[in-house]
């Protein structure tokens, strides 16, 4: 199981949980100023470590190496973890994915993987583990899924344009992927991303 950190929503109601998964060499906690930055009340978060150790943080996979062993291992432990969640109370339909960069790829990886529809995923500055592959093994709830994903337009680490065209290619092939582009590097773009992050995980929300 993934080590991970459970950050409670303020609200009383019915579990919402986001699932929040790091970039490369980061950990859970680079990312516990989410919740208070995104004040959602009714949204609980549980921060999660990738498995693997790289210089003082974690990693998903093997970036410089053949990446598919570890997504493959990571799509397992976060399909566990989903499992889990439901089991305590937090079912799929009241669960959203974040990540960033690595984590990106494994919240569209795992959101797209699942049997059933989710209350919706965010990637940011991250891309697709093997579009053709992935497309060829949707299950059909992942017709229904919704997405955002955003990019920077400077992002010297993973360049926009092959981005954009995974993106394209998810959308011709009739997935419902929201696309925001910002004039950012391999980072967050302030409040600007956090208002069109926050917009769309609302609307998926319990007032949605």
């Amino acid at each position: 199981m993934l080590d991970f950190l459970d950050v409670p929503a303020r609200a009383a109601g019915p579990r919402w949980t986001m699932v929040v998964l790091h970039g490369l060499g980061d950990s859970l906690a680079g990312w516990r100023w989410l919740p208070d930055a995104l004040g959602l009340p009714w949204l609980g978060y549980r921060l999660v470590n990738a498995p693997d150790h790289y210089f003082g943080g974690w990693s998903w996979y093997d970036f410089a190496g053949d990446p598919r062993p570890g997504v493959q291992r990571s799509r397992r432990r976060l399909a566990a973890l989903l499992a889990a969640l439901e089991a305590e109370g937090a079912p799929p339909e009241r669960t959203f994915l974040l990540g960033f960069s690595q984590g990106c790829l494994m919240a569209l990886d795992a959101v797209l993987r699942h049997p059933r529809r989710l209350a919706g995923a965010v990637g940011i500055s991250g891309y697709v583990h093997e579009p053709e592959t992935l497309l060829r093994e949707l299950p059909p709830a992942a017709r229904t899924q919704r997405l955002l994903v955003t990019h920077g337009t400077h992002d010297p680490l993973i360049p926009l344009a092959p981005v954009r065209a995974q993106i394209q290619q998810l959308q011709r092939a009739g997935l419902d992927v929201t696309w925001r582009e910002f004039p950012k590097e391999h980072t967050l773009a302030g409040e600007a991303e956090l208002t069109v992050i926050r917009d769309f995980v609302a609307a998926g929300g319990p007032r949605g």
